[in-house]
């Protein structure tokens, strides 16, 4: 009938073919190439605009610096270099040449393209230990930030030994294919024994202030005081941050995921893919902290047998099992896949950056939060030159790089507003972050940090790091309160004292007039006073030290 219909429309002998729409699109279906995406969406990477470009580039140019030069046990010599570039066309953005260099181990040369101009590909993605770079995208994503908005390559400098040849190469990347094209390769004359240096050429705007290059570089320095960091800004200026310690961080140890904060399907997979024979040595061997007593004492509570096949459990079981591993006591997870800053050396990079009457830091025990290990510090500087009349000043930090951008979306921001700074002598209003001369620091060091988006700007909401942040904070503001209390004793003490000093006279001149005493008697008399003052004084300067 409806093919009738048609005949007649057409007005045609033969019948109209009908045109069927899910073939038609199905047509245009196509897979879609990340770098392709991203360039796209460069505002996912933290390029969506030039001030920010510029910063992020060199940020994560530095971040790879330390990490290379950490994980080769050297401390760090970085030099970074903003130079503007003469016959740029006019544009809403000036056109710079950002270069960074490291006396890191150097990379071999097979892995030069791939590393610079491929986007997800790196070593740190599927290890489980602390490091500023996670997904692959950082430098890769600057070159190709630098590729679209200037065409010119990125140029690379590397040298793996002084019995080998520094290379030099120019580099573009295939948007379409997510492939490196090599421009240029050719060895070079460098007087670095070990090192890489990169440099990029893109458009950016060049601002000072709290986002700014030269604060990105300061805070670096204070949560990593072994790097020695040279940063020579657009105005020919030379601004060093010297090492506060020749003593490098603890090498952190990849380990395997805890127990405890493993989702179900993440334990489902586990089991699909593990090599282990049975469930009692799955436990064993693809957890950490799970001993064979442990694992037994899982199996059980979960009405299971310790050597069934992993790969046979069914879902229902695989759900007894998840339970059974959060009822069970295990220990918190070691923290030698984590190097936190640590207390001393909070407190260290925060005086020689900040100039403050109070400084209190304070280090959690290791938490874990979706089997990820992490370690929350805090640290809190108060009074001296900071401003009175402001909100306090937040620094927060995620594996030792501080994040400028983001900061109300930050759980950082959230815990502090979250905890009653008035219990601890601080003014605060309902819902905002506290009025007083103070910075109050926080740094997060996990083996995979919950950012909020691919450019690593914000620390996401999970309850338990939110808890850990609060802790931290209450323990700091806890020190800080006990020194407001006591600095407001001795003030009230020193005011009682003026009191005393300002009438003393008064009252040997009354006693004289009153009991008609002599000179020489007055003085006694001034002189007893002013004994009984000190010894009242030293009294109370006891009980302080008690």
């Amino acid at each position: 009938m409806v093919q009738k219909k048609l005949t007649e429309i057409s007005g045609d002998k033969e019948p109209v073919k009908e045109v069927i729409k899910a073939e038609e699109l199905a047509k245009k279906q196509r897979e879609i190439s990340v770098a392709e995406f991203f360039a796209k969406n460069r505002h996912l990477l933290g390029f969506d605009n030039p001030r920010k470009a510029l910063l992020t580039t060199i940020k994560e140019a530095v971040d790879n610096s330390l990490d290379a030069c950490e994980e080769m046990r050297v401390p760090p010599d970085i030099i970074v270099m903003v130079s503007p570039l003469e016959g740029k066309e006019a544009s809403v953005a000036d056109r710079f040449l950002i270069s960074v260099e490291d006396n890191g181990p150097g990379i071999v040369k097979q892995q030069v393209p791939r590393i610079f101009a491929k986007l997800l590909y790196g070593s740190k993605f599927h290890t489980m230990k602390m490091s500023r770079g996670q997904q692959g995208i950082g430098i890769s994503a600057a070159g190709m930030y630098g590729q679209l908005t200037t065409g010119k390559p990125v140029k690379i400098t590397t040298r793996i030994s002084p019995k080998k040849p520094a290379m030099y190469y120019e580099l573009h990347i295939d948007t379409k294919k997510n492939e490196p094209e090599i421009l240029k390769e050719e060895e070079t004359a460098w007087d670095k024994d070990h090192g890489t240096r990169v440099s990029i050429e893109l458009e950016a705007k060049y601002v000072k202030g709290r986002q700014s290059v030269e604060e990105y570089l300061k805070q670096t320095a204070i949560a990593n005081p072994h790097a020695s960091i040279i940063y020579f800004s657009p105005e020919s200026q030379k601004v060093d941050f010297p090492r506060a310690t020749k003593d490098l961080p603890m090498e952190p140890k990849a380990i395997k995921p805890h127990p405890y904060g493993v989702e179900l399907g993440m334990l489902m997979n586990m089991l699909k893919e593990t090599k282990a024979r049975n469930l009692q040595a799955f436990l064993k061997q693809e957890f950490s902290r799970v001993s064979p007593r442990i694992a037994k004492e899982i199996c059980q509570k979960a009405g299971l047998f310790e050597n069934a096949r992993p790969s046979r459990i069914a879902t229902q079981e695989v759900d007894k099992l998840y339970k059974a591993v959060n009822e069970t006591k295990i220990m918190a997870p070691p923290t030698n896949c984590l190097a936190p800053i640590g207390e001393e050396l909070m407190l260290k990079g925060l005086k020689k950056e900040v100039n403050a009457e109070f400084y209190a830091a304070a280090t959690r025990p290791p938490s874990v939060y979706r089997g990820n290990p992490f370690i929350v510090e805090a640290a809190v500087a108060y009074g001296g030159e900071l401003p009175a009349e402001e909100l306090v000043r937040v620094i927060r930090f995620a594996n030792r790089v501080p994040l400028l951008y983001q900061q109300s979306a930050c759980a950082v921001c959230k815990s502090i507003l979250e905890t009653n700074w008035r219990n601890y002598s601080i003014s605060q209003s309902k819902g905002a972050l506290p009025t007083a001369p103070m910075v109050i620091m926080v740094h997060m060091a996990s083996v995979w940090v919950p950012f909020t988006s691919e450019s690593k700007e914000a620390i996401a909401h999970y309850p338990e790091i939110i808890k850990e942040m609060k802790l931290a904070l209450q323990e700091c503001g806890r020190q800080l309160a006990l020194f407001l209390s006591r600095r407001r004793k001795a003030e009230h003490e020193a005011k009682k004292k003026s009191y005393i000093e300002t009438y003393l006279p008064h009252i040997g001149i009354a006693l004289k007039d009153i009991l008609s005493l002599k000179e020489e008697e007055t003085k006694k008399i001034d002189k007893h006073l002013k004994e009984i003052l000190e010894k009242h004084r030293g009294s109370e300067h006891d009980k302080d030290i008690e």
